[in-house]
């Protein structure tokens, strides 16, 4: 009896260890994590940090970007390009040490686009699974490589469109499908291709009646479309310049949509218990300012669901950069003139505001019961989650900071024009 006590110690205590190493594996494998809505399940991620205190790792990376690092198991991966945009590549570093494991030339051109200043030619995010890593610069083109040696599995540079101010849009990934999103001056269109071999699965044009009516310019959007499951269906929620459009995720067949707005739309859509929110793009009234309204959507139905399924609406500032975090019923944002607002989702009532110094591009994230805003100037503000207002910490790295950070094995992936840092306890 006590042999076979001591063989079910041995035994519980192997389980124990495999179970906390499963428990501390987390991946992060698309723009705002590996459900596109900036949540960590992560508890122990740290909220004190500068340049020296608590950096596992530094790794600077050639070029620039603004794409931020996906994460799949030991492997973290970014693109970069050059800074006259001509040659575009992906990296993969080693999350244990911030070694660099492959970095690879993916497209070069002689001919480039122009960019906004505060855009680059790699801002798009790949995503990523346990075989493939999927980078896309727009209409330059997008690449599947294999995450075992870096080899090409699948090329495709004949999706194009006037990118005019640059890419931002990143691809998702959906069952088989690879989602990609291209709106620009002259053509706007989502297309979504076979992951395993690049073929064109199905394509959907924009609806053309509100897009001829706006300037060229005004035709653009830079937004990362969301997943989300509504009435036992899977939709695709695009949140496009004249439109959000909802359609099936897996036919590209359209759904619903709600119209409002007359230029370029940045922020993702975001989902929470029911209800999608987007940022419109901006409306111009008959007297006062240019403004913009943050929706928020009970998505169900068909057709134009504008007049029955807005649940309410708040004017915002135009020109929203960063996408939302939504955490139980609370929305966390800040607005393009800096100001930090925390939201009742039922509601739209907003519990508390503050004004903040700088310009915050990158997108929140949560972990530990924490939300992390990131600003241009490299200073992360920690707030304590919640309906009242609590600052846990400011920390600051040095150098320019669009990206948004990833979240993985209880530490805090944050890439600036120059390096990525790997934020963290070391062991």
């Amino acid at each position: 009896m006590k042999k076979f006590n001591g063989l079910q110690a041995i035994i519980l205590i192997i389980s124990l260890n495999f179970t906390s190493l499963f428990a501390q594996k987390s991946d992060w494998t698309h723009f705002r994590g590996s459900h596109l809505n900036g949540i960590s399940t992560d508890s122990l991620v740290p909220v004190y940090w500068n340049d020296t205190t608590n950096v596992i790792w530094k790794t600077d990376i050639r070029g620039r970007g603004w794409s931020s690092p996906v994460v799949y198991g030991e492997q973290v991966w970014l693109t970069t390009a050059t800074l006259d945009g001509k040659e575009m590549s992906g990296i993969c570093l080693d999350l244990r040490t911030g070694k660099v494991i492959f970095d690879i030339p993916l497209f070069r051109q002689d001919s480039i686009y122009g960019k906004h200043s505060v855009n680059s030619y790699a801002t798009p995010t790949p995503c990523i699974d346990e075989e493939f890593i999927f980078l896309s610069f727009g209409s330059t083109g997008t690449v599947c490589l294999s995450t075992s040696n870096g080899q090409t599995i699948w090329k495709r540079d004949d999706l194009r469109c006037d990118h005019m101010q640059g890419t931002g849009s990143s691809p998702i990934l959906y069952k088989n499908l690879l989602i990609l999103h291209f709106e620009g001056t002259d053509h706007q269109f989502i297309i979504a291709l076979n992951k395993k071999t690049g073929e064109t699965i199905w394509k959907v044009n924009r609806p053309s009646e509100y897009y001829e009516r706006l300037a060229p310019v005004g035709r653009k959007a830079y937004i990362t479309p969301i997943i989300v499951n509504s009435d036992n269906k899977d939709l695709l929620i695009s949140n496009g310049a004249a439109a959000c459009i909802a359609y099936e995720a897996e036919t590209g067949k359209e759904v619903w949509r709600v119209v409002q707005g007359e230029d370029s739309t940045i922020a993702m859509p975001f989902y929470e218990d029911g209800l999608v929110f987007f940022y419109t793009s901006f409306v111009t009234p008959t007297d006062g300012e240019k403004y913009a309204e943050l929706l928020a959507v009970r998505p169900l139905g068909l057709g134009d669901i504008t007049q029955t399924n807005v649940i309410w609406r708040l004017k915002t500032p135009i020109l929203q950069l960063l996408t939302p975090l939504i955490k139980d019923g609370i929305i966390y944002t800040v607005d393009s003139r800096n100001n930090l607002h925390v939201i009742e989702a039922k509601t739209g009532d907003i519990l508390y505001s503050k004004k903040l110094k700088n310009k915050y591009n990158s997108s929140p994230v949560y972990a530990g019961g924490h939300v992390y805003l990131t600003s241009v100037k490299g200073e992360t503000l920690v707030i304590k989650a919640g309906r009242n207002e609590e600052v846990v910490s400011e920390n600051k790295l040095p150098g320019d900071l669009y990206a948004t950070p990833a979240i993985v094995q209880n530490s805090i992936l944050i890439r600036n024009e120059f390096s990525v840092y790997r934020i963290g306890k070391k062991k």
